[in-house]
């Protein structure tokens, strides 16, 4: 058996017998501003990440990173040069420069985005890659956290993290580095859910 065996058997043998429901889960009030788009990219710059209303994803790429030259994708809507389903290893993700997800829903109040194990295929892409491109339907921002957690993503995957702007840390003089513990760099695009494309797009022409 192994270690973690252990320690989930544990846990099982001495969880407190019967039926314990969890509490009821409050319903805040929350004023969007009667913009709820515009709330949530509002609160997402303010949290280092960038916002975009629309575009082209190649574009994107070409504009924002135009030195990248590894690109892992996990959306249909563009094809990248690193094949996410073969990496055996998170180690396999290090000469990652941009990676491309979609979001299972957006959070207004905090700028959030959900993530979940089958749109990003290796869970270790949203943290090892330079920058982080996710795509987000308009349709699929919700106004709070407290409506956020009755959605059922918590209940139908192994993972689901929520992402708000990129990595940062600061040390006591007050300095924020971005970047120092994961993406250097989160970009949301405003996008509906799209079909895949025929070819490879690659970004350096």
């Amino acid at each position: 058996m192994s270690a973690r065996d252990e320690i989930l058997a544990a846990v099982r043998a001495n969880r407190p017998q019967g039926e314990h429901a969890l509490p009821d889960l409050p319903a805040f009030p929350f004023d969007d501003g009667g913009a709820l788009t515009a709330c949530f990219l509002r609160n997402l710059e303010a949290m280092g990440g960038n916002g975009l209303e629309s575009g082209d994803i190649a574009d994107l790429l070409r504009e924002r990173f135009p030195a990248a030259t590894t690109i892992a994708s996990a959306v249909p809507e563009y094809r990248g040069n690193r094949d996410l389903t073969s990496i055996a290893h998170p180690r396999d993700l290090a000469d990652v420069d941009v990676a491309i997800v979609r979001a299972r829903f957006g959070v207004a109040e905090t700028g959030s985005v959900l993530l979940t194990d089958d749109a990003l295929i290796t869970n270790a892409v949203a943290y090892l890659a330079q920058h982080l491109v996710v795509l987000l339907s308009r349709a699929d921002i919700l106004p709070t956290l407290q409506e956020a957690y009755r959605r059922e993503e918590f209940q139908k995957h192994r993972y689901a993290s929520f992402h708000t702007g990129p990595s940062a840390t600061a040390d006591i003089e007050g300095v924020l580095i971005h970047g120092a513990q994961g993406v250097r760099s989160l970009t949301v695009v405003l996008s509906k859910r799209g079909k895949a494309v025929p070819s490879e797009i690659r970004v350096n022409d």
